[in-house]
């Protein structure tokens, strides 16, 4: 966080420059460290797949046309809001959230109008144990952890934070259309 925290958009944009390499090594060898402990993706493996419930639903709903890192920018966003409510994870968080990924050029919201085919996507997640829909969501930066959730009123609750008309979506970072 603090490599994207400390340098400017520029800086991270640009595909030859230090930020980006250093970025995207350090995401390597922490996906290699998850992965190499979990290779059934049966326990912890699972923390891969922060913001990727709702992710994959965006990208279903856009027929593929969404690039995934942009589908699960949104889904972040969404987990971080869905962990305020049931995790206590601090607002700060759900905040740094949109700044660094709008930081990124990623999205941070959706079209507020699809919500219940967001929902039924969700729950065919490879996660979804039943009709009990599992995501993985924070108690705070750096401790994620599958979490049930059993009530589908908080995931509609959030997800009217991330609606395209939600004061908390900044409109001017883009809706992921790129």
């Amino acid at each position: 966080l603090d490599l994207v925290a400390n340098h400017a958009k520029d800086e991270i944009a640009d595909v030859h420059g230090p930020v980006l390499r250093e970025l995207i090594e350090r995401s390597i060898r922490v996906k290699a460290e998850v992965v190499s402990g979990d290779f059934k993706e049966s326990g912890r493996r699972e923390i891969l797949n922060y913001g990727h419930t709702l992710g994959h639903a965006i990208e279903h709903k856009e027929r593929y046309q969404w690039r995934h890192g942009a589908a699960v920018s949104v889904g972040m966003v969404f987990a971080a809001e869905v962990a305020s409510m049931i995790k206590s994870l601090p607002y700060e968080v759900v905040d740094l959230h949109r700044e660094l990924l709008g930081k990124l050029g990623l999205p941070v919201g959706y079209r507020s109008d699809v919500w219940p085919q967001l929902l039924d996507t969700m729950k065919r997640d490879k996660k979804a144990r039943g009709a009990m829909l599992r995501m993985v969501l924070l108690s705070d930066i750096g401790e994620p952890s599958t979490v049930e959730i059993p009530d589908a009123s908080i995931l509609f609750t959030a997800y009217q934070e991330i609606g395209e008309d939600s004061p908390t979506v900044s409109l001017g970072i883009g809706l992921g259309l790129n």
